[in-house]
């Protein structure tokens, strides 16, 4: 929503400054300039990108008119999630967490959290290190080195629609000044000029900024998963455990610790959640 209120700003205070001048918005209307500026651009965009980054692009896009997701409410139901799945295997055993990371979609865990449910990747990173926690074989710091590493690999993947944005704005200004040599000709060099650098620095470098930081969120948002599982590991209660999470949440969004206990305290799973004195560590 602000990233449309944005546009709305530099467009309103672009063509109101203009109009201040006493400058006619007729002269602005170049079909030709902007086709040419436009259509190039795309053209480039497909041109050095496969289907797979085209496709990021334009989810990454839309994701900016919902706005970040991850917000206080999201981060604890992280904490709850974490706390309910270290609960349940401490109370019903090794068994009963191997069958509700077999199936996350249908566990009675996972289940209760919309969020995590449409977020597979986040998913798949909890219930894959678990999983490889129960198989054995591999130290908790090793494990947790694997969980970093899978998260990186996540934020590259995420970040190579915003290189290609970037490199497309980074084309814009050139493509104007393509159109205004050919502006020459119909006597609107000027604009080709000027559309190309208001798009590349008002719009489309903006736009990539903003996915590159909706995409900071996220990554933060693993690394606060990634300390909670990695310290249930390596033996952590799993209060403490989802207290250390708690740790890593941004300051910005994190809750206290007494709202994290009155949440374990009312959340779905009803009773599973206790505080530090009465946990026992995982088994």
């Amino acid at each position: 929503m602000f990233a449309l209120i944005g546009i709305f700003v530099v467009i309103g205070a672009i063509v109101g400054g203009y109009l201040l001048e006493k400058g006619n918005l007729a002269v602005l209307v170049q079909p030709a300039e902007l086709l040419i500026i436009g259509g190039a651009a795309i053209g480039t965009l497909l041109i050095a990108n496969p289907m797979h980054i085209l496709k990021g692009i334009l989810s990454q896009l839309i994701s900016i008119l919902k706005g970040s997701r991850y917000n206080k409410a999201t981060y604890l139901d992280a904490l709850n999630l974490l706390n309910d799945l270290f609960n349940l295997a401490r109370k019903e055993g090794a068994a009963k967490l191997e069958q509700e990371i077999e199936s996350p979609e249908q566990g009675q865990v996972f289940s209760r959290y919309a969020l995590l449910a449409k977020d597979h990747f986040a998913a798949n990173y909890i219930c894959d290190t678990l999983r490889m926690s129960l198989v054995g074989g591999i130290t908790p710091h090793d494990l947790e080195m694997l969980m970093e590493t899978d998260a990186e690999i996540h934020h590259h993947e995420e970040e190579k629609a915003v290189t290609a944005l970037s490199a497309t704005a980074d084309s814009l200004p050139g493509l104007g000044i393509v159109a205004a040599v050919l502006g020459v000709v119909i006597a609107a060099a000027l604009v080709g000029t000027f559309l190309g650098i208001l798009l590349c620095y008002g719009f489309i470098g903006p736009l990539a900024s903003n996915i590159s930081k909706l995409n900071g969120d996220a990554s933060d948002f693993y690394r606060v998963l990634r300390m909670g599982v990695a310290g249930y590991v390596k033996g952590m209660p799993p209060f403490l455990a989802a207290e250390s999470a708690r740790r890593m949440i941004p300051p910005r969004l994190r809750p206290s610790m007494q709202e994290m206990e009155e949440s374990f305290k009312t959340s779905k799973a009803g009773p599973a959640a206790a505080p530090p004195e009465s946990v026992e560590p995982a088994a």
